[in-house]
C-alpha cells in the first residue's frame, strides 16, 4: 500500500497535462471549424446541404488542425498515465466548447450548463488526486505480456464475439430504430483501441528514449490492432450520428466507451492493484460525477436549442407512436433520416 500513498508521479503529471491540452485543443477546435463552416456557408453552398465551400475557408482548417494536435496530445497522454486518468478528462473538452460557444458564438450557456461544467471540473479533481500510479514498463514484450494474460484474453473474446454478433444478427433488424446498437460496437471496439493505443504509445515513448522497439513484432501487432479498430468505430460512429440525434449519441457514447474503457484498462494493466478500497471508490465517484455533469450539459444544450427552435423540433403525434422522440421530447433521431429517399 506505500505506493499508493505516495504523492502524483511525475509520469503521471505529464499525462494529467497532456490530456487537459489534448480536451482544450479539441474543444476549442469544435468552435473554431464551426466558425469557419458559418463563414463559408455565407458565400457557398453550406455542408449540412452537400458544399464543400469550408475546404476554401482558412478558419476551418486552422480548426482542423488544432483538433489534430489534440489527439495527437490525447495519444502521447496514454503513454504517460493509466487510462483511469486520461480517458475521464476527455469530458472537459465539452466544458471548453460550452464555455467558448457562449462567448464567440454567442450560444447561451444555461444555469444548469454552469453546474454541468462544475460537476466535470469536481470529478476530474477527485480522479486526478486519486489515481494510480502508471506501472514502469521497460519493453513493449512486458505489455504484449498484459495482453495475453487469461483476463484480458477473456475480456478481449467477449468483445469480438459480441462484435460480431451485433453486426451480423442484431443491426440488420435494429440498426435504424435503436441507438444503443451502433454504440455498443463503437464502445466495445473503443476500449480495445485505447488499450492498443496505449502499447503503441510506450512503444514509442521506449523508442524515442533510445531503446528501440520498432523492432519487435508485437509493436506492428498493436499497430495493426489500432488501426482495425479505429476504422471500425469511426464506421460505426458515423452511422449512428447520421441516424440519430447528437444530443442523443454523445452523452450515451461517453458514457459506454469511457466505462468499457476502464473496465478494460483495470483488468489488463491492472490500475487498481495497490489501491485501497476508499481510493478506488473516490474514483468511481469521480468518474460517475463526471458523467452527470455531461449529461446536464447535453440535457442543457438541448434545452437551449428547444426554446429557440420549439416549433421545429415538434413531430406530428404519429411519428411520436412510431418512436422518433423518446419521453421527454427529444428527436431520437436525426430529422433528414426519416425523409424517404
Amino acid at each position: 500500500m506505500a505506493e499508493a500513498d505516495k504523492g502524483i508521479s511525475t509520469d503521471n503529471i505529464k499525462g494529467l497535462v497532456l490530456a487537459l491540452s489534448s480536451s482544450f485543443f479539441i474543444g476549442a477546435s469544435f468552435i473554431v471549424k464551426k466558425k469557419g463552416l458559418k463563414k463559408a456557408g455565407a458565400s457557398g453552398l453550406r455542408a449540412g446541404a452537400g458544399g464543400y465551400a469550408y475546404l476554401y475557408e482558412p478558419l476551418w482548417w486552422i480548426g482542423m488542425i488544432t483538433m489534430i494536435v489534440g489527439e495527437i496530445a490525447n495519444f502521447a497522454a496514454y503513454a504517460f498515465a493509466p487510462a483511469i486518468l486520461v480517458t475521464p478528462l476527455g469530458a472537459l473538452s465539452i466544458i471548453i466548447s460550452a464555455v467558448l460557444a457562449h462567448v464567440m458564438l454567442q450560444e447561451k450557456l444555461h444555469i444548469f450548463g454552469v453546474l454541468g461544467c462544475v460537476l466535470c471540473v469536481v470529478g476530474s479533481t477527485s480522479i486526478v488526486l486519486h489515481a494510480p500510479q502508471e506501472r514502469e514498463i521497460e519493453s513493449v514484450k512486458e505489455v504484449w505480456d498484459l495482453a495475453t494474460e487469461p483476463a484480458f484474453l477473456l475480456y478481449a473474446a467477449i468483445v469480438i464475439t459480441a462484435v460480431i454478433v451485433i453486426i451480423i444478427r442484431v443491426i440488420p433488424h435494429y440498426g435504424q430504430t435503436h441507438v444503443m446498437v451502433y454504440i455498443s460496437v463503437c464502445s466495445l471496439m473503443g476500449s480495445l483501441s485505447v488499450m492498443s493505443v496505449k502499447a503503441l504509445g510506450i512503444a514509442l515513448k521506449l523508442t524515442f528514449s533510445g531503446m528501440n522497439q520498432l523492432l519487435y513484432p508485437q509493436t506492428w501487432t498493436f499497430t495493426l490492432v489500432v488501426l482495425a479498430c479505429v476504422i471500425t468505430q469511426i464506421n460505426y460512429l458515423n452511422k449512428a450520428l447520421d441516424t440519430f440525434n447528437t444530443v442523443v449519441v454523445s452523452p450515451i457514447y461517453y458514457v459506454m466507451f469511457t466505462t468499457l474503457t476502464i473496465l478494460a484498462s483495470v483488468i489488463m494493466f491492472k490500475d487498481w492493484d495497490g489501491q485501497n478500497a476508499s481510493q478506488i471508490v473516490t474514483e468511481i465517484c469521480g468518474f460517475v460525477t463526471i458523467l452527470s455533469g455531461t449529461f446536464l450539459l447535453h440535457k442543457t444544450k438541448d434545452m437551449v436549442e428547444g426554446s429557440s427552435q420549439s416549433l421545429s423540433l415538434r413531430l406530428s403525434k404519429h411519428e411520436e407512436e412510431d418512436g422518433v422522440l423518446d419521453h421527454e421530447g427529444i428527436p431520437l433521431r436525426r430529422l433528414d433520416s426519416l425523409r424517404p429517399k
